[in-house]
């Protein structure tokens, strides 16, 4: 069957929102919150509640962490056993001198073969981030306008959301939807997601948004154009005001949005796409 036009929504968690207060639970606060991602999600759950009746089908990709993870501090120390901080780049020359080593030595041989395959494909260097989208957390759990809206969406059209949990592997980051950075043959979980990336395939429009656009927007967009027809691109939009860059990360958010306009892909705004 083809679904005609389709809501592809990337990692829309309360972790990475800068969420007021009045739409956190208790003392749980946001623990990578991306700068403008509240109001992206705002838009979009209002575009959303507009266009429902047009959408066909949507994906939700849940970034799904464990507080053990190669990405997060709580794998590595500094050489004097001083904890890592978060938001620092690791190389595997920095580990083999010394300066970061995983906090179980056992782990060493696995954390270098891992980032060395890493950089050798020349995406990107570890990062440690904070612990974040927890799996049962508060954090994992998406925006509320935006699970509001879908509820609504679903109620509507009568059809289920689809979602796809990404990241759950400890031994690999896994910013794209469709597979890891580094995918390993025998956890499957780290592979291309073939249906998936055949239903997103199936669309004659494909509306992508999500948090963030330096990191999962982006490399779920690269891995989806790498995997499709040639011309598929022609029928991507992308909703640039209901996504945004990790702080710091704001040269790459431009260069992904340059990249993706001159791949054919369209540029649009929630107050100007109409389906």
């Amino acid at each position: 069957m083809t679904l005609a036009s389709q809501l592809l929504l990337i990692d829309p968690q309360n972790d990475f929102c800068d969420l007021p207060a009045t739409y956190c639970c208790g003392d749980e606060r946001p623990s990578l919150p991306v700068p403008g991602a509240h109001a992206d999600m705002q838009r979009l759950a209002q575009w959303l509640l507009k266009c429902s009746a047009r959408i066909d089908h949507i994906t939700i990709t849940l970034d799904s962490h464990q507080a053990f993870d190669i990405a997060h501090p709580t794998f590595w120390q500094q050489a004097d056993g001083s904890a890592v901080a978060p938001f620092t780049a690791l190389t595997a020359a920095q580990v083999r001198q010394g300066v970061f080593l995983p906090r179980d030595p056992l782990h060493l041989v696995r954390a270098l073969e891992y980032m060395d395959a890493l950089e050798a494909r020349g995406r990107y260097t570890l990062m440690v981030w904070p612990v974040h989208c927890e799996i049962g957390s508060w954090g994992h759990g998406v925006h509320a306008d935006v699970l509001k809206a879908c509820q609504q969406w679903q109620h509507q059209r009568q059809r289920a959301v689809l979602n796809v949990f990404k990241g759950t592997n400890p031994w690999t980051e896994h910013y794209s939807a469709l597979e890891a950075e580094v995918p390993h043959p025998l956890a499957p979980e780290t592979c291309l997601n073939r249906p998936l990336l055949s239903s997103l395939l199936q669309a004659q429009r494909l509306v992508v948004t999500g948090e963030a656009s330096s990191h999962c927007v982006r490399a779920t967009m690269e891995h989806l154009l790498e995997h499709a027809p040639a011309d598929f691109a022609q029928r991507i939009v992308l909703l640039t005001d209901a996504m945004s860059p990790v702080h710091g990360f704001d040269d790459q958010h431009h260069a992904f949005l340059q990249r993706m306009h001159t791949a054919g892909v369209q540029l649009c705004s929630t107050a100007t796409l109409a389906l």
